[in-house]
């Protein structure tokens, strides 16, 4: 029986590329860090420094721009210079602006300079993100991409489920900035192994590429009505670390704690079901995996509307997380399809402007819908959640009229 075990682990291990293993690592590494901090500067700026949710939104909002010059930028140099070092200068620079961060919320520093180093934590993450999924696709045959995807997924979301929790026990316990220093170790921690255990996967470099080659990306009409659709839903998932927090813990009276138990809950069941869904996806269509994803996803936020009882919240969260766990991976799979191979960095950079403006602009419109919809919460997440359901059906059309590879 345990020889049997043995050979099974041994099989889903060498189902996978050693540096596809070296990325689940990193990232599990680098969300934990992230998740122990970035939840929580939201709050930080409301409570304690006193920004109304609209100017915090704002800021947020304001990192769209940022990170959707730094994806673009990511991808394109990712393709013209290689995955590896793209993915350390960003890694490197993310150090130094999680330590100055920590430095600047326990000094109390000016409002404007700890927006501006948030804007530059965001830039490099957009700049990161498009050469890590790219070196995913490089590595894993099509078959399995969306399982891949969805590996990577589960070592991000096991430690974006460890993050929150430790941050918000952190948070009662030690001031904001400590939490950005713990941030700082981790992200060091996994530049280090970067250094150590990745090599480059992509050797066949575009030498001669510009803003035309980049224009013709967003000439592909297939990818750009599959890109608009994503983007609808991502608004919707652009509310999980900024909107909810202060939902939960302003309007509802909940601790800090108890939002993190929500975010652990949220990363737990995709470190433990990411993989198994996201393989059970790979034998199904793909436009399954868009359609009931963005369902989901629309229909746990709208829950969050109705139920204010801390295990009604546990369910909201899980219905949320479904979603995630079916659209995540589905869509990466789907853009490393549609993208030619020599232009797979530009093709995810590309889509990482769907994913940085949703992740900003979901933050403004909740902010927003937070201060002009105080006491109406099934008002407020019922015109957040109306996007994911718009774009459940469109993904239909789409699927319909262009046939999903």
């Amino acid at each position: 029986m345990r020889a049997l075990a043995e050979g099974r682990l041994a099989g889903f291990v060498r189902r996978f590329d050693r540096g596809v293993w070296a990325l689940v690592l990193v990232q599990l590494i680098t969300s934990m860090g992230f998740s122990i901090s970035l939840p929580y500067l939201s709050l930080y700026l409301h409570q304690q420094r006193g920004l109304s949710m609209t100017v915090v939104g704002a800021i947020m909002m304001a990192s769209a721009l940022v990170a959707a010059v730094g994806r673009l930028a990511g991808g394109e140099l990712a393709d013209r210079l290689g995955r590896r070092p793209v993915l350390l200068a960003a890694m490197s620079l993310r150090v130094v602006l999680f330590a100055g961060m920590a430095l600047l919320l326990g000094l109390a520093g000016p409002v404007w300079t700890i927006a501006g180093a948030y804007l530059l934590v965001r830039l490099t993450g957009a700049l990161a993100m498009p050469a890590v999924s790219a070196m995913v696709a490089d590595l894993t045959p099509e078959g399995r991409r969306t399982e891949g995807y969805g590996l990577l997924r589960a070592g991000t979301n096991l430690g974006w489920g460890a993050g929150p929790a430790i941050g918000g026990y952190l948070a009662m316990v030690f001031p904001y900035a400590a939490l950005f220093a713990f941030t700082a170790l981790s992200s060091l921690v996994a530049l280090g192994l970067v250094v150590a255990f990745v090599r480059e996967s992509h050797h066949a470099q575009e030498a001669h590429s510009g803003l035309r080659d980049l224009a013709q990306t967003f000439r592909d009409s297939r990818f750009v009505a599959f890109v608009g659709l994503s983007l609808l839903v991502l608004v919707v998932g652009g509310q999980l670390v900024s909107t909810l927090s202060v939902f939960v813990v302003a309007r509802l009276g909940y601790s800090e704690a108890a939002f993190g138990g929500l975010l652990t809950l949220n990363g737990l069941l995709v470190a433990a079901l990411q993989y198994p869904i996201a393989r059970w996806a790979e034998r199904r269509p793909r436009l399954l995996g868009l359609v009931a994803g963005a369902f989901l996803y629309g229909a746990g936020y709208l829950l969050f509307g109705w139920l204010e009882a801390y295990l009604g919240l546990l369910v909201a969260i899980v219905v949320v997380t479904l979603g995630e766990m079916l659209f995540a991976p589905t869509t990466l799979s789907v853009v490393a399809a549609l993208a030619p191979p020599a232009r797979r960095g530009r093709y995810m950079g590309a889509f990482g402007l769907a994913e940085s403006f949703g992740w900003s602009a979901g933050p403004f419109l909740g902010g927003v819908l937070l201060d002009l919809l105080p006491h109406s919460p099934a008002a407020m997440w019922g015109i957040i959640t109306s996007l994911a359901f718009t774009a459940a059906l469109g993904f239909l059309l789409w699927g319909r009229k262009e046939r999903t590879p």
